[in-house]
């Protein structure tokens, strides 16, 4: 379990001791707050010798994380935090992260949010259970966990920091919510229900959404298109771009919006993920590292594993012909061979043409997006093509009558 020394997580670990259960203690030295921060370690490590439970500490500069990766300090701290508590649970064979998140937890969650603008996901609170994440205390406001504490003479550490309303959560926490909470003494528990009502709202949605994929989500060749017509046909149709498309991490929704009127070849991209514009379409596409890296084939070379898997054998006679075979004549190649990705300005001479054709040419003759474009290896010679592999053999490496030794390349994949 998470351990801060505060009162909700102190509380927490007692109450885990009390139902007898098999936990450890976790607690994060944040560093910002000096000799305090030092005292809240060596508090939780006599709590948990208290406790007769394994402690895990770990110390972190933050203020340099901070800096480094332009974000707030409490993003940072729960960045560092949930990293370092998903690495000592993978190293101990650790299932579960109790947390010790709490009812007024969640509502100051909800205004934040509510503050900066969210659709339902941001307003239907702190799960109680994940994967990997409890929550027991969420039920519970803070007042019934403190009176708890008391009651059981459990001593638990102060943050100063806690005070401090320059940070937007306290500025929540000591300003806003005892005004709400002013409404009535049931405030607390009707919010609870209205977030109950988000969460059964948000699962019909989700349930709508993924009927509307199974349905609008065409699958090809690994990539999927979504064609504009449909989405056309739905309305608010921004709301719907949204509902289908949030989970692949975008958020400028108003550059997808003009994507449907956009020429072909224009993109949005999110941080995991590019949304591309292409006739009648858009395609997305899961971004992958961009490589300029090359491979080699040596003249006596079998096989090839990577990029792609080939064979390659040395045969008397041209056989059966495919998208996925390849006869050239050896004597017209120079060794090494090499696959590599397509570049601007390459060119090749299409096998039963005249003359030469530049490659992004030919791509537009066969309507292949520029998705597809950028998957496509090309087998060369020295610097011609020799193969855009799968699709289209060089006329000047075909098999001839005078052809003596023939290659056969095979694509197994």
């Amino acid at each position: 379990m998470a351990c801060s020394g505060g009162l909700d997580s102190v509380v927490l670990a007692h109450l885990c001791e009390q139902s007898k259960l098999d936990f450890h203690v976790a607690h994060c030295n944040f560093n910002l707050r000096d000799a305090e921060s030092d005292g809240d370690a060596l508090f939780t490590e006599k709590l948990s010798q208290l406790l007769n439970k394994k402690y895990y500490t770990t110390s972190f500069n933050t203020i340099n994380y901070v800096n480094k990766n332009k974000v707030s300090i409490e993003m940072a701290a729960r960045k560092l935090r949930y990293d370092w508590f998903a690495k000592i649970m993978a190293k101990n064979g650790l299932d579960i992260l109790v947390t010790a998140h709490h009812a007024d937890d969640d509502l100051e969650t909800f205004l934040i949010n509510l503050s900066r603008g969210t659709g339902i996901d941001g307003l239907k609170g702190i799960p109680a259970k994940t994967a990997t994440i409890f929550r027991p205390l969420l039920p519970f406001t803070q007042e019934e966990i403190l009176q708890f504490a008391k009651k059981e003479n459990i001593a638990w550490r102060e943050d100063s920091s806690n005070q401090d309303t320059v940070h937007l959560r306290n500025q929540i926490r000591h300003e806003v919510v005892p005004e709400l909470k002013k409404i009535g003494p049931a405030f607390l528990k009707n919010f609870k229900k209205t977030q109950e009502y988000l969460t059964d709202s948000k699962a019909i949605l989700d349930n709508h959404a993924e009927a509307l994929k199974s349905r609008l989500f065409q699958q090809k060749n690994g990539l999927i298109h979504i064609y504009i017509e449909d989405l056309n046909a739905l309305r608010p149709q921004k709301a719907y771009l949204h509902l289908l498309l949030k989970e692949y991490g975008f958020k400028a929704w108003n550059d997808i919006s003009t994507l449907l009127t956009s020429n072909s070849g224009k993109e949005v991209r999110s941080k995991t993920h590019r949304l591309l514009k292409d006739r009648t379409s858009l395609i997305l596409e899961e971004l992958q590292t961009k490589s300029d890296e090359s491979y080699v084939i040596e003249e006596r070379q079998e096989s090839v594993e990577a990029p792609i898997k080939m064979t390659l054998d040395w045969v008397d006679e041209v056989g059966l012909t495919a998208n996925n075979t390849l006869y050239v004549d050896k004597d017209s190649l120079k060794f090494p061979l090499v696959l590599r990705k397509w570049k601007k300005g390459d060119y090749f001479y299409p096998l039963g043409m005249k003359g030469k054709k530049k490659l992004s040419k030919y791509f537009k003759d066969e309507k292949i997006d520029v998705i597809s474009k950028d998957k496509q290896w090309l087998l060369c010679s020295g610097d011609d093509i020799v193969w855009v592999v799968g699709k289209r053999t060089d006329e000047r490496f075909k098999v001839t009558a005078t052809t003596k030794k023939i290659l056969c390349l095979t694509c197994t994949e």
